[in-house]
This record gives C-alpha cells, sequence and structure tokens, in this order.
C-alpha cells in the first residue's frame, strides 16, 4: 500500500518547483548489469556470459552501492543459494534445456512476497523477522519455474505501508530506510521501496513489486521505472503477506517497458488457489511490444489529476504532444466521482486485513510468534522502542477493532467502491468518448524524507485504478529538478496488453530513463 490516507488525490505536492530537465536519447547500456533481460539473454546464449557470472556480478555490485558506498539500504537480505542456483541453469543451457526468456536472469522479490528456502519472508517486521515460509508464493514458484535466479528480497515499507498514518514510506524496522538513487535525501516511495531503488541501481535484472494502492507505480515512477499493476486476478495473490484481497497484487518493476512485458508474461497464470485467477484472460505480452502501438488509438487526458504545482504538469505537457506525434488521438477527459471512494476504500481495507494477514500466517507462517493482528499489535507494543521508534500503529489497532467480513458495513463500502471506481468510473469515461486508455501524471518527484513529519505525498494517479482492479503502467516521462517523473497509462480490465503496446511505443519515442548518478541531495542552484 502506497499510504496516502487512501484518499489524497491530486493534492498540491510539498516537494519544490522546477523546470524540466530535458533528456537526450539514453545511452547504449553502460555494463551488462545495466542491460536487460534480451540483451543478458544473448550474451549468455553466444557463450559471452553465464547467468553464475551475473548473479555474482549483482552480488558485488549489490556490496559495493547497496551495502556500502551510497548504502541505498534496498536488499533487505541475500538468498545463500543464488549462485548455485544460477549454476543449475547454467547446466540446463548447455544441456539445450531453457525455460523461456527469464532463463538464468536474475530477480529481486518484495519482502512480502513467501519464498520456501532459506531466506526470511517478514514484510520488514520484527515480528516475522527469520521466519521462513514453509513454501513458495505462486508468483515465486512461477519465476522459478521459468527459470529467474531469486537472488534475494527488498526492504519495503513495513507491512507494506498499512501502519500508520504518519509512516514513512522505505522504512521498516527489520531492514531500516531505504534512499533514493536520484538524490540520497529523498524519499523512494512505498512500499515497493526497495524493489524500486534496486533496480533505478541497477542491483539486478528486474524486481517484484506487490501493490493496494501506488505501491507499484508510485516507487517506478519516483525511481525512474516501468511499473506494471495488473489486472486484479492476472498474478495468483497466494503467497503474499496481504492488505486486501480486493486490491492486492504482484507486479513487474524493471528498466524498460519490454522487460516489464517478459516479467508480466512469466507471472500471470491461474492458481486454483486464489479464486481472483479463475477468469483469467492472458495475451502475449512479448507480442505486444510494438513501436507503432499508438497510432490510431483514442486517449483520454485524465484532466483532474493535473494541477499539483510542483514541476510535473510541464514535463507531461510536452509527453502529451509526443503521443500526438506518434498517431495518438487525444481527448481531456475527467474521471468522474473519484471523491465518492475515499472514505469506503479505507474501510474496506481496515476490514480485509486482519483475516487476510491471520490465514497468511496460518498457511505459510504456522511457526511465527503472532498468529493474527492482536499478537502483531501486541508485539509492536512490546516492542516499541524500535518498531515505534518513528510512528505508531493506528492502522493495525483500526483493523483489529474490525468484524467479518459479512458486516453490512463492509459489503456497503465494497459495493461503493466497486460502482464509483468502476462502472461509474473508469468504464464511464472511456465507454462515454469511446477511449483505449487513460492518461495522467503517475504523481510528483520524490519529497524529502521526514521522520517528524511523515510522508508529504504529491498528486497520484493510482487509486481509480487500485480501487477497480484495472491495469496500470508508469513509464518514465523526464525530470524536475534531476528527479525522475511517470506517465501513467490506465485501462479497462484485462487490458494489459493493449497498454503495453501504447506504453513501449511512447517509451521508444522518447527513451527517457538515465541511470542515477547517487547524488546526497538535489541541486537546487539556478543555472
Amino acid at each position: 500500500m502506497d499510504r496516502r490516507d487512501f484518499v489524497r488525490l491530486g493534492l498540491a505536492a510539498t516537494a519544490v518547483a522546477g523546470a524540466s530537465t530535458p533528456s537526450s536519447a539514453a545511452p547504449a547500456p553502460s555494463s551488462i548489469l545495466d542491460a536487460g533481460v534480451l540483451e543478458q539473454q544473448a550474451a549468455m546464449q553466444s557463450g559471452r556470459l553465464t547467468s553464475r557470472s551475473l548473479v555474482s556480478q549483482y552480488l558485488s555490485r549489490i556490496a559495493a552501492i547497496d551495502k556500502r558506498g551510497p548504502r541505498l539500504n534496498s536488499v533487505i537480505e541475500l538468498n545463500p543459494d543464488a549462485l548455485a542456483i544460477a549454476a543449475a541453469m547454467d547446466r540446463e543451457r548447455a544441456a539445450g534445456k531453457l525455460r523461456g526468456p527469464l532463463h538464468g536472469i536474475p530477480v529481486l522479490l518484495k519482502d512480502n512476497i513467501a519464498t520456501g528456502d532459506k531466506m526470511s519472508t517478514s514484510a520488514g517486521s520484527l515480528a516475522l523477522a527469520g521466519v521462513r515460509a514453509t513454501r513458495d508464493a505462486h508468483v515465486a514458484a512461477q519465476l522459478r519455474a521459468a527459470g529467474a535466479v531469486i537472488i534475494g528480497k527488498t526492504n519495503l515499507s513495513e507491512w507494506a505501508n498499512m501502519r500508520s498514518t504518519h509512516s514513512v514510506s522505505g522504512w521498516s524496522a527489520r531492514g531500516g530506510l531505504t534512499k533514493n538513487p536520484y538524490a540520497l535525501d529523498r524519499n523512494t516511495s512505498g512500499s515497493s521501496s526497495g524493489s524500486g531503488a534496486a533496480i533505478a541501481a541497477s542491483l539486478a535484472t528486474l524486481a517484484v513489486g506487490t501493490e493496494t494502492d501506488g505501491s507499484i507505480v508510485s516507487p517506478a515512477s519516483i525511481c525512474g521505472l516501468v511499473g506494471i499493476k495488473p489486472t486484479l486476478g492476472l498474478i495468483s495473490r497466494s503467497g503474499i503477506i496481504p492488505i486486501a484481497a480486493s486490491q492486492d497484487t504482484a507486479g513487474p518493476m524493471t528498466r524498460t517497458v519490454a522487460d516489464a512485458a517478459l516479467m508480466l508474461a512469466a507471472m500471470a497464470g491461474a492458481d486454483p488457489a486464489d479464486e481472483a485467477t479463475r477468469d483469467i484472460k492472458l495475451a502475449d505480452y512479448a507480442k505486444a511490444l510494438d513501436k507503432n502501438g499508438l497510432k490510431g488509438v483514442r486517449i483520454g487526458v485524465a484532466r483532474n489529476f493535473f494541477g499539483s504545482g510542483d514541476g510535473v504538469d510541464g514535463v507531461i505537457e510536452k509527453e502529451l504532444a509526443v503521443l500526438k506525434a506518434q498517431g495518438a488521438i487525444l481527448v481531456d477527459v475527467k474521471v468522474p466521482n473519484i471523491d465518492k471512494y475515499g472514505d469506503s476504500e479505507t474501510e474496506v481495507l481496515l476490514y480485509e486485513f486482519k483475516p487476510g494477514l491471520e490465514a497468511y500466517l496460518a498457511a505459510y507462517a504456522p511457526h511465527a510468534q503472532i498468529r493474527n493482528m492482536s499478537d502483531l499489535v501486541a508485539f509492536n507494543a512490546k516492542h516499541s522502542d524500535k518498531e515505534m521508534a518513528f510512528f505508531a500503529q493506528e492502522y493495525l489497532e483500526k483493523s483489529q477493532g474490525k468484524g467479518a467480513l459479512a458486516d453490512k458495513a463492509y459489503l456497503d463500502a465494497l459495493a461503493n467502491n466497486h460502482r464509483y471506481s468502476r462502472a461509474e468510473g473508469i468504464d464511464q469515461v472511456m465507454k462515454e468518448h469511446q477511449l483505449d486508455a487513460l492518461v495522467a501524471p503517475t504523481g510528483g518527484p520524490a519529497w524529502l524524507t521526514d521522520f517528524i513529519n511523515g510522508d508529504h505525498y504529491g498528486g497520484s494517479f493510482s487509486t481509480p485504478a487500485a480501487v477497480a482492479g484495472y491495469p496500470h503502467i508508469t513509464v518514465p516521462a523526464g525530470y524536475t529538478n534531476g528527479l525522475p517523473i511517470g506517465l501513467s497509462f490506465v485501462g479497462g480490465a484485462w487490458s494489459e496488453a493493449a497498454l503495453i503496446r501504447m506504453a513501449y511505443a511512447y517509451e521508444q519515442a522518447t527513451l527517457h530513463r538515465r541511470a542515477p548518478r547517487f547524488p546526497a541531495s538535489v541541486n537546487l542552484t539556478p543555472s
């Protein structure tokens, strides 16, 4: 969950305003560690590279950049078997067995995704530190089956940022604070903070994030990445420490749209243990990588998600001209009824968190010292010097006080969410204007990390798609004061392939992303 009190849509940003920094065409990767899946695969296929060598190089980079040097603190734990797994993938390759595009490719998982190995799955909490899951989450199993090498877990906003109204994104009691590689004193956003910072800094090829509302797209945007929050049910929720079953999903966080598409294909799939995947509609996401993907599409520019006043609008207005130049037909629109599900979203999340956590603990961590929300609240109170040094646990306490999912208050809130985000929200505006997608700024630039006052969010376009359970892709769109800004593409249910087609065409026409340089702070001196 990218905590915005769940309802802060389009608020004025507190970050300083600044002119957009122009970006030239992206340079060729400076090393194999900056390269994408296809480049790394080509190197392995030719014999110039092995998976074991690639994993070893990433582990060395993690030691140099994450644990020393800038000390990003984005990786919370390393997989002690990573090199052995990579060597096994090399043996398979030598024997002529290739599992697919991700064969031998290093991946980082957010530390709320269960792995049945020697690593912990903790959601950043000391209550689960050292607790190994009984088995892989479905998405982890999918990636292993595709040949990916899980090299470690990434730090996150503790409990996916569903703990306090005054939380600091990117901080967990177990992992500490993750820093933003584009300005070390600025926030990575949450809750997939470590995944965002790690991939921006080329600490692995790919990473998995999870989102309830903004937790993939916000850190991806702020860290200059591509992030895909898919339709609810495209990727199984089994084995992911939950907040809300009605909104939770995992998704790719990568440096390019092509990598995200290849990763999505590996992660997606039906799971008998997750009823949300029962009606899954898969597509060929790699085939959607079309440089002409914007020609003739009708895109609604969601004007009620502009106006944050932090330099973002100036960046995005220029990018709208790019969309038009690539053949898109732009229509100014407003997404209706966005003010009608803020409180009900909060209500649903608080209701669903308690039973979801209890079910996860019973199935994946029955040996943990906590069994339910009440135990967690008590643990944090007992260890308040470490767990609550910076902020409290109001959301956990409120969730503990909620009743059953049969309560009328919960059912009414869920129905309200779906009505105004779907039928009388995204579906309505897209049908009325015959749109293929909606676009808007993903959000504001990274704010200064502030342990006294908590997070300082700018505007955000995450909530409509998050509440509706619809897909959302963010792509690097430029910079303000050297801080990345993302452009979002949102569509109706199961429209991932169409959104990937548009996002890829836009990315290839602009190539805005550039690698971070790890400055201590943003240079605000006028040029």
